[in-house]
């Protein structure tokens, strides 16, 4: 808890580009140092979700993301984890500017790599497809209503 006794809320990104997805490495000196994570950080007073999200991603990896959609929510003790997935950013190239380095990591071989233990849930629903199996299929099933029969 905050020395207010509230909860900290921590914003993370999950930045896909097709099959990939970007992951940094928590710098020395840090709580898991040397671990990867998704990058983020800790919500300011007054700040909401997005505004964090966009900000952190700013002074982490220099780029803006678009349309971010929460995806994943974990509680670790003190921490509120809120994860949102966000557009790519297009043509812009994300710089480790506070991290020792990031990765572009494809989805499945995520859980090779040692994130903190508060992350593990998730790590694996990214790896085995889990969170984006179902909006698919949910677009298949619009598709498919759409068609006609043929009758």
């Amino acid at each position: 808890m905050s020395r207010r006794g509230q909860p900290v809320i921590v914003v993370a990104a999950i930045i896909r580009k097709g099959p990939w997805i970007l992951i940094t490495q928590r710098p020395e000196g840090s709580g898991h140092a040397g671990l990867w994570e998704f990058p983020g950080g800790k919500r300011e007073p007054g700040e909401r979700d997005v505004e964090a999200l966009r900000r952190e991603l700013r002074e982490e990896l220099g780029i803006e993301v678009e349309d971010p959609r929460m995806i994943w929510r974990e509680d670790a003790g003190p921490l509120r984890l809120r994860f949102y997935e966000c557009r790519y950013p297009g043509l812009q190239r994300p710089r480790a500017l506070v991290s020792p380095q990031f990765r572009w990591v494809r989805h499945e071989d995520l859980p090779g790599y040692g994130f903190p233990p508060a992350d593990d849930r998730l790590v694996q629903a990214l790896a085995t497809d889990r969170i984006g199996r179902r909006r698919r299929r949910a677009r298949r099933r619009r598709r498919r209503r759409r068609v006609p029969s043929g009758r």
